[in-house]
C-alpha cells in the first residue's frame, strides 16, 4: 500500500477545529476537576467517619469503573434523572471532571499530608477561622507541593479525552475517525491524529519532569 499524507492539507482546518474542542473541554474539565479534587482530598482527611467514607467510597468507585462507562452514563443516563438534555459538550466536561476530580484528589491528599503539622497549631493558635485556614494556609502549600503529580493527571485527561469521540462529540478523534471513514485512508489520518496527540502530551510531559526538578532543588535549598 502506497501511503499519501498530500490529501490532509484539505483537513487540516477542520482537524484544528476539533483540536479546539478537545482543548477547551479537557481545559475546563480540568480546572474543575481541580477545584472538586481539592474539596475530595479534605473529605479524605476529614476526622468526620461520614465524610471521610462517602469521600473515599466517590474516588474508589470512579478510579475503579472505566472512564468509557462513566462517560456513557453521563451522557445517556443523567439526562434522565435531570429531565434535561445536556450537549455532547456538557456530558463531557462532566464526566472528565467527575473522573479527574477523583484521580486530582489523591495527589492532593498526597500533598496535605505531607504538610506539617505546626502548620495547622500556629494556625489555631492564632485563631484563624477553618475556612482561612483551608484558603490562604492549607491550599497555597498543598497546589505548590502536588504540581508535578497535577500535571501528570492534566496530561492523563488530555489523552483519556479521545474516548468522547465513542458519544459523537466532535473533538479530534471524532474528525479524524469520520475524515477516514469518507476517504478510507485510515492509516495516513490516525497516524496524523496520533502525532498531534503527541505533538501536545509530549512537551506536557517533558514539563512535568523540569518542574519536579526545580522543586526538589527548592525544597533542598
Amino acid at each position: 500500500m502506497e501511503l499519501d499524507f498530500s490529501f490532509l492539507l484539505s483537513y487540516s482546518g477542520v482537524l484544528l477545529q476539533g483540536l479546539s474542542t478537545t482543548l477547551q473541554f479537557v481545559g475546563l474539565a480540568a480546572l474543575l476537576g481541580l477545584i472538586w479534587g481539592f474539596v475530595l482530598s479534605l473529605g479524605r482527611t476529614s476526622e468526620n467517619h461520614v465524610i471521610y467514607w462517602a469521600s473515599t467510597l466517590y474516588v474508589e468507585f470512579f478510579r475503579g469503573t472505566p472512564v468509557l462507562v462513566q462517560l456513557f452514563w453521563v451522557f445517556f443516563c443523567l439526562p434522565l434523572f435531570l429531565g434535561i438534555d445536556l450537549s455532547g459538550f456538557a456530558s463531557a466536561v462532566i464526566a472528565l471532571s467527575l473522573y479527574s476530580g477523583a484521580i486530582i484528589s489523591e495527589s492532593f491528599r498526597a500533598a496535605l499530608k505531607s504538610i506539617e503539622s505546626s502548620q495547622f497549631d500556629a494556625c489555631t493558635a492564632l485563631g484563624l477561622p477553618r475556612g482561612v485556614q483551608t484558603i490562604f494556609v492549607v491550599l497555597p502549600q498543598a497546589v505548590l507541593r502536588a504540581i508535578p503529580n497535577l500535571l501528570s493527571n492534566v496530561v492523563s485527561l488530555f489523552k483519556e479525552s479521545a474516548l468522547v469521540s465513542a458519544v459523537g462529540m466532535a473533538d479530534l478523534m471524532y474528525v479524524g475517525q469520520n475524515i477516514a471513514n469518507n476517504v478510507a485512508r485510515p492509516i495516513e489520518i490516525l497516524t496524523v491524529v496520533a502525532l498531534i496527540y503527541f505533538a501536545i502530551g509530549f512537551p506536557l510531559t517533558r514539563a512535568v519532569s523540569v518542574v519536579e526538578a526545580r522543586l526538589l532543588k527548592v525544597v533542598k535549598a
